[in-house]
């Protein structure tokens, strides 16, 4: 029997690390319908521009764009609605107790599946100035280069 090995990564949100401080991560399910699981499935999502708000003690997902099952009727899913994020309630209170710190913000790092359920990873972050985008690409660059010095070191 031969172990098959799937990506379950459905997609990723590349960039939140440019613009934000990821301090923390936080994994957490997705309320979701039918025809979005199936959408997901097929990787049809995209959050860039997507966030997350805690509002009455819950978690919501706001502007992640799950495009409509292609094979779906008439009781196909809304792209662009909100979702509820499903935390225990001692997260929700940790998250809250960090997000009163001035400037943290929840935005979502990727989606994907464990176990046939879809994950959502939330990052607790800190927005970058600038100077700080520019300090990250620098330093990209450079370990870019350093990598490049030593595979040409090993030929």
């Amino acid at each position: 029997m031969t172990e098959k090995k799937e990506d379950t990564t459905v997609a990723t949100n590349r960039k939140a690390y440019h613009d934000y401080f990821i301090e923390e991560t936080i994994e957490a399910g997705m309320a979701l319908q039918g025809t979005e699981v199936k959408s997901l499935r097929m990787g049809l999502a995209n959050l860039s521009d997507s966030y997350a708000l805690i509002r009455k003690d819950e978690v919501y997902l706001f502007n992640a764009n799950i495009s409509p099952y292609p094979h779906g009727n008439i009781m196909n899913h809304e792209p662009l609605r909100t979702r509820k994020l499903l935390l225990h309630r001692a997260e929700i209170r940790k998250v809250i107790g960090k997000m009163m710190q001035k400037g943290y913000t929840l935005i979502p790092l990727k989606i994907y599946f464990v176990r046939g359920k879809a994950k959502v990873l939330i990052g607790l972050a800190k927005g970058k100035k600038a100077f700080d985008k520019r300090d990250t690409i620098k330093e990209k660059e450079s370990k870019r280069e350093v990598e490049r010095v030593m595979k040409d070191r090993h030929r």
